[in-house]
């Protein structure tokens, strides 16, 4: 099965997958795939209104107690860091970009806290732009689909799926594989008796715990 197919019956699935970080504009959502990082959307979207209330703009964030920032962020985990990082992005815009979301890749790697999966989730979501953000979802569904191998890199499997999925597609191939990872393929637990793609797993282990050959 290729991978424009697995992508028609994962529309048919989940029709209004999206990104599911709650954001005004590409600061706010710049600021909520920092923190995403080792937590869930989630807890991200718990902690974040009460961030964006107080501060609304890179300017006010950038000069803000670093206490202050990790008082609003400290349900989540690794939050010193995070609000560490956070503000680094916010000098960083202030500093290099006059206080506006730069949209290149190579720009947006330059901001603390910015590598390539949350640039491309940044460049996809808030511009439009075609990308794929590897995450840790896309990652274990491109490998269990046979879309990438099982020692590959984030890159390699970025790498793959651009060149096997169709590139006026690739935007929404990043929604759709985290929806079907995060709600149905899951990591523990993934619902192989009634998966659509059962018959090309890689994942033995997974199928054999469901009794499935």
């Amino acid at each position: 099965m290729k991978a424009n197919e697995i992508l028609d019956i994962l529309e048919e699935m989940y029709p209004n997958a999206e990104c599911e970080l709650i954001h005004k504009n590409a600061f706010e959502l710049a600021v909520a795939v920092v923190l995403s990082a080792q937590t869930t959307d989630v807890s991200v979207n718990k902690v974040t209104p009460k961030l964006f209330k107080k501060y609304s703009t890179p300017k006010k964030l950038a000069e803000a107690n670093i206490e202050d920032i990790e008082e609003c962020i400290k349900t989540i985990g690794l939050y010193r860091n995070k609000a560490k990082s956070i503000q680094g992005l916010a000098k960083g815009l202030i500093t290099e970009f006059n206080g506006e979301m730069p949209q290149t890749m190579d720009e947006l790697i330059t901001l603390p806290g910015v590598g390539r999966k949350s640039a491309n989730v940044i460049m996809s979501v808030c511009f439009g732009l075609p990308a794929i953000a590897v995450d840790t979802h896309v990652e274990r569904i491109s490998k269990r689909l046979n879309l990438a191998k099982k020692n590959d890199t984030v890159l390699e499997v970025e790498k793959k799926l651009m060149k096997k999925i169709d590139k006026d597609r690739w935007n929404r191939a990043h929604h759709l594989f985290i929806f079907f990872g995060r709600y149905f393929c899951t990591a523990r637990n993934p619902q192989c008796d009634q998966c659509p793609f059962v018959q090309i797993c890689t994942d033995k282990k997974a199928k054999a715990a469901k009794g499935i050959e």
